[in-house]
C-alpha cells in the first residue's frame, strides 16, 4: 500500500494484493520498495498465457449439469472433459487436440491434468464406449436430484454418413444425409420433453429404425428406473409392432406418434374420420380406445400445392422439350425420350397422377385430376395418434408434445451440421465410434444450456464460444518467476456472457 494527500487528509491505496504470491517473489517486492521506491505490478513483464474462457465455463456447465461428476476425477473422466470441449471449440481430430490444440489451452489449470498424447484419447473412447450407461445414469439421476422423474420421453434416429470404408459399423442403409454410395452409422437420440438428451445409441448402418425402438425402452427401465412412461416417437420409428412392446405387461407405459397418409386415407374409408374434420383448429377423435387428432395446416398444405405446382410444370415443360427434339431428328428414337420422361416423372414422385402415351412418334401427357384432387384434399392434414388418457393429457397438450419432437430434430441438426458436429468421424472401431457419439451428446447437453440461457442476448453459438475463447491467462515476471492471473478487464459481450451465465473467472 502506498500513502497519500487529498484535501490535507492522509489516505490509503492498495498498489497490488500479494496473498496469493509466493514467498519468494514477497521477499523480492519487498526489496524493491525500500527506500520509498514503489513499483506496481504492471511495471513488471506482462505475457499472455494460454487461452481458459471457453475450458473454465465449459468445466463450470458440466459441474451444473452434473456431466463433470459423473464422469469423475480419474486421467479418464478428464479426459473426456477435454474431448468434450475440443468438440465444442474446435471439432479437430485427436491428432490435432492432442499436438496442437492443448498448446493453446489452459488445460492444466482448468482440468488439472498433465500432457496427454492422441493415444490416451483413443483409449479414452473405449472407457467411454464402455461406461456409457453408467455416466448416463449418473446424470439422470443428478438432473432429478429432488425432483420428480419425467414421465414424457422424446425419441428419434438419423444416419451420418462416413468417408472411409473401414470403420466397424458403417453399412449402406437408407442415407438421410443424401449421400449417394456412402456408407453411414445410425443414431438414435433419446431426450426428455424439454430436448435435452438422455441417452444416445449408435447402430450398424443399416439398422431399420424400427428396430432401435426396443434397447431405448429397456434402458428407461432398467438403467433410469422410470416407472411411468409416454414414449413419443414419429410414425417411422413407431409402427404396430413397437406400439405393442411399450403397452405390453413388460413396461404397460403409453405411446404418442402420427400415421401415415395410407392410414389416414384408411380411417376416412373405415368413416372413422372424415375429411370435413381438418381444419386449422384442432380436432379429436376417439376409436377403440385409441385417441386420433386431427388438424390441418394452412400454410404447409399451400407450400405443398406449390411445390406439386412446380414440378408439374417442369414434366410438362420436359414433355415439350422431348416432342420438340423428335419432331427434329427423325432418327432419334421414341423409346429413349419415353424412358427419360418416365424417369423424370419418377424422379419428382408425380407417377400417380401422370399418365404417358405414344402416337405418331409424340409422347403425350395426360394429368389425372381426380388423382391430383384427391393429394390436394390431405395437402397439409396430418393424424397424431396416442392411447394416453385424456384426463392425464388433453388434446392441446398431446399435440404439442407431439410437436416436441422439432426438439430431437434440433439436437441432431446441431450435433450433425454445426458446432460439436459428429463428422467428421476420425474413428474406425466400434468402442471409438461409440465413444466419439457419447462425446458429442454430452457436448451437446452443455451448449443447449448455455444456448437456452443465453437466448435473449440473440448471440449465436459460434460468436459466444469465439468470444470466451479469447479470454487467456496473463503472466508476470519477475527474477525468473512467473505469476499467474486472470484479466480483470474484459470486453462487453464477455462480460455479458459471463453475468448470463453467472459465473466468474477464478
Amino acid at each position: 500500500m502506498e500513502n497519500y494527500r487529498e484535501n490535507g487528509k492522509v489516505k490509503h491505496r492498495i498498489i497490488a494484493n500479494l496473498s496469493k504470491w509466493p514467498p519468494e517473489l514477497i521477499d523480492g517486492l519487498r526489496k524493491i520498495l525500500k527506500g520509498n521506491q514503489i513499483n506496481t505490478i504492471e511495471d513488471l513483464e506482462l505475457t499472455q498465457g494460454k487461452s481458459i474462457g471457453g475450458i473454465f465455463v465449459i468445466n463450470q456447465i458440466a459441474k451444473r449439469l452434473g456431466i463433470r461428476q459423473a464422469l469423475g476425477n480419474s486421467k479418464n473422466g478428464l479426459l473426456a472433459m477435454v474431448q468434450i470441449a475440443g468438440r465444442i471449440l474446435t471439432q479437430g481430430s485427436r491428432h490435432y487436440l492432442a499436438k496442437e490444440w492443448q498448446q493453446l489451452q489452459a488445460i492444466k489449470s482448468v482440468f488439472k491434468l498433465d500432457e496427454f498424447d492422441h493415444y490416451d484419447l483413443y483409449r479414452n473412447l473405449e472407457w467411454l464406449s464402455k461406461n456409457q450407461e453408467k455416466i448416463e445414469q449418473k446424470i439422470f439421476l443428478f438432473r432429478h436430484k429432488n425432483k420428480p422423474i419425467k414421465q414424457i420421453f422424446l425419441y428419434d434416429v438419423t444416419s451420418s454418413y462416413l468417408e472411409g470404408e473401414q470403420n466397424e459399423l458403417a453399412d449402406y442403409g437408407y442415407n438421410r444425409d443424401k449421400k449417394q454410395g456412402k456408407k453411414q452409422i445410425v443414431v438414435g437420440l433419446l431426450t426428455d420433453d424439454e430436448g435435452c438428451p438422455v441417452s444416445a445409441e449408435v447402430f450398424k448402418g443399416n439398422t431399420n429404425d424400427l428396430r432401435t425402438v426396443s434397447s431405448q425402452l429397456q434402458k428407461l427401465k432398467k438403467i433410469f428406473g422410470v416407472e411411468k412412461v409416454v414414449f413419443v416417437g414419429d410414425k417411422g420409428v413407431i409402427k404396430s409392432a413397437q406400439i405393442e412392446e411399450i403397452t405390453s405387461n413388460d413396461y404397460t407405459w403409453h405411446y404418442l406418434t402420427s400415421i401415415t397418409k395410407q392410414q389416414i386415407k384408411a380411417l376416412v374409408k373405415q368413416k372413422v374420420i372424415q375429411l370435413e374434420l381438418f381444419t386449422d383448429e384442432l380436432v379429436e377423435v376417439e376409436f377403440e380406445g385409441v385417441r386420433y387428432i386431427l388438424r390441418r395446416n394452412p400454410y404447409r398444405a399451400e407450400a405443398i400445392q406449390k411445390n406439386r405446382k412446380e414440378r408439374i410444370d417442369v414434366i410438362q415443360d420436359f414433355v415439350r422439350q422431348q416432342n420438340r427434339y423428335l419432331a427434329l431428328h427423325s432418327k432419334a428414337k421414341v423409346e429413349v425420350a419415353l424412358r427419360r420422361i418416365k424417369e423424370k416423372i419418377e424422379k419428382l414422385k408425380l407417377e400417380n397422377i401422370f399418365k404417358v402415351t405414344v402416337e405418331n412418334r409424340q409422347i403425350h401427357l395426360e394429368l389425372d385430376e381426380i388423382k391430383l384432387k384427391e393429394l390436394e384434399d390431405l395437402d397439409g392434414c396430418y393424424v397424431i395418434k396416442t392411447d394416453v388418457p385424456m384426463e392425464e393429457l388433453d388434446t392441446t397438450k398431446a399435440h404439442d408434445r407431439y410437436k416436441d419432437l422439432a426438439k430431437v430434430e434440433m439436437a441432431f441438426r446441431v450435433m450433425k451440421t454445426t458446432m460439436e458436429e459428429i463428422r467428421p468421424i476420425y474413428v474406425r472401431k466400434e468402442a471409438h465410434t461409440r465413444g466419439h457419439v457419447f462425446v458429442v451428446m454430452l457436448a451437446y447437453m452443455i451448449i443447449k444450456y448455455i444456448r437456452d440461457t443465453l437466448a435473449d442476448m440473440g448471440y449465436s453459438k459460434k460468436f459466444i464460444f469465439e468470444s470466451l475463447d479469447k479470454i487467456n491467462e496473463l503472466y508476470y515476471t519477475y527474477e525468473g518467476k512467473q505469476i499467474r492471473i486472470l484479466p480483470k478487464k474484459l470486453l462487453k459481450a464477455q462480460e455479458d456472457i459471463l453475468n448470463g451465465l453467472k459465473i466468474k473467472l477464478r
